[in-house]
């Protein structure tokens, strides 16, 4: 039996099993009802016809073989799908496919939702494009080349632009039609000064061995507060652009501070932190539903005694930093150029290559000096290639490149 049948089947069966045990829960509450009139606590019909379903008593050296070339064979979207669909069966099947499906730095694959917040590939860059729709103030960041004339493009992050009295800001969301902040898609967002020339990154859950929140606030329904949605957002990066008041001439030029990454991610045999779940767990997300919205009070989360502290104290590991790769002039074009190598088409002042800044007492060779990290540019009406690498995860790299779109007068 070929794997497409095989999912199909496997598809087909799960579809079965749910009904039976819709059906099995509702005659059985309404025996309950016309005896006694008390209702079960917890109906635990659904779980236990999952677990004594064929597909979650299959041998574990079966199961295996079988998800294992389910994950091989599905290398791109949206046929890689189907490795999420194996985890959707059952626990069983569940912890089989987090053992098998590796980290986008190990495999240079996005499979699931934590994939965004992981640290991409070392060698190539995993490639993506972001589509701007201006009525909206939206930016969607697909995985792939080009665009797609059909709706194959695998959605990776959204974000919506928000302006306000004295800042913009930039939600980050899992769904292209919920940028709400008490919703089990939200990720973080990106904040900007007044002057548009400093960015403060926020994510929605804490980076790896800190738990230090900022000060900003969350609102949310009363009815949507969840102890697994998180009550506020976590500083882990800050991005500047240098004032140009003289009106010099030149292109943008921009810093970028990670405190969640320590410098030493880039020298010989560093890692980079790597988040291995989400706020909510990857089980309740694939089990349960959110919430129905309520319309109680409006809560706000804050602390006035909690500072916005980095990620790593003072003078015990330094955070990394990034700097714009500097342009060369074109004498015969008469403008700046960079090497995208095809990647970008169009010249505009948002075109961007990061590259590390690091000083010589940090070790690290010429060679990851020079290595692009992350670069952006434009290549057609509102179309932008988005490539990032490692120590970036597609989250940083997205919010970085969000920067480029705020307004900066005094920058250019």
């Amino acid at each position: 039996m070929s794997l497409k049948n095989m999912m199909r089947e496997l598809k087909e069966m799960k579809d079965g099993i749910g009904n039976i045990s819709r059906r099995g829960g509702e005659s059985k509450l309404w025996r309950s009802r016309t005896r006694s009139h008390v209702a079960p606590d917890q109906p635990l019909v659904e779980s236990e016809c999952f677990e004594q379903s064929p597909w979650a008593n299959l041998p574990p050296e079966l199961l295996l073989d079988i998800i294992h070339r389910v994950e091989e064979s599905e290398t791109a979207w949206p046929a890689r799908a189907a490795v999420v669909f194996c985890a959707a069966v059952c626990r069983s099947w569940r912890e089989i496919t987090k053992e098998i499906v590796k980290t986008p730095e190990q495999c240079g694959r996005l499979t699931f939702p934590i994939s965004l917040k992981q640290p991409g590939p070392r060698e190539s860059p995993i490639q993506c494009y972001i589509r701007r729709d201006r009525a909206t103030s939206t930016y969607l960041l697909f995985y792939g080349l080009v665009p797609s004339e059909g709706e194959s493009d695998k959605l990776l992050l959204a974000a919506r632009k928000v302006r306000r009295a004295t800042c913009t800001d930039f939600v980050i969301s899992l769904a292209a039609d919920d940028f709400a902040r008490a919703s089990y898609t939200y990720v973080g967002k990106l904040r900007s000064n007044f002057l548009g020339t400093k960015f403060t990154v926020y994510d929605s859950q804490p980076p790896c061995d800190s738990m230090i929140p900022s000060t900003t606030h969350r609102r949310f329904h009363s009815k949507q507060v969840s102890p697994r949605l998180p009550a506020c957002n976590y500083s882990i990066g800050t991005i500047s652009y240098e004032l140009n008041v003289l009106r010099t001439r030149g292109p943008r030029r921009m810093h970028c501070i990670l405190h969640s990454i320590p410098v030493s991610a880039i020298q010989e045999g560093g890692t980079a932190p790597t988040p291995l779940a989400l706020p909510q767990s990857f089980d309740d997300q694939l089990s349960s539903s959110p919430s129905s919205k309520g319309k109680g009070p409006l809560i706000e989360t804050s602390s006035p005694s909690l500072a916005v502290t980095p990620v790593f104290s003072a003078g015990s590991v330094e955070p990394l930093t990034l700097k714009n790769k500097a342009p060369r002039w074109h004498e015969q074009l008469q403008c700046w150029c960079l090497n995208f190598r095809g990647r970008v088409t169009v010249a505009s002042v948002k075109n961007f290559q990061l590259v590390a800044a690091v000083e010589p007492a940090h070790n690290v060779s010429p060679e990851e000096q020079d290595k692009v990290i992350l670069q952006f540019g434009k290549v057609g009406k509102d179309i932008f290639t988005m490539d990032y690498q490692y120590p970036l995860s597609a989250f940083q790299a997205f919010a970085i490149c969000l920067s480029s779109f705020d307004t900066k007068p005094a920058c250019e």
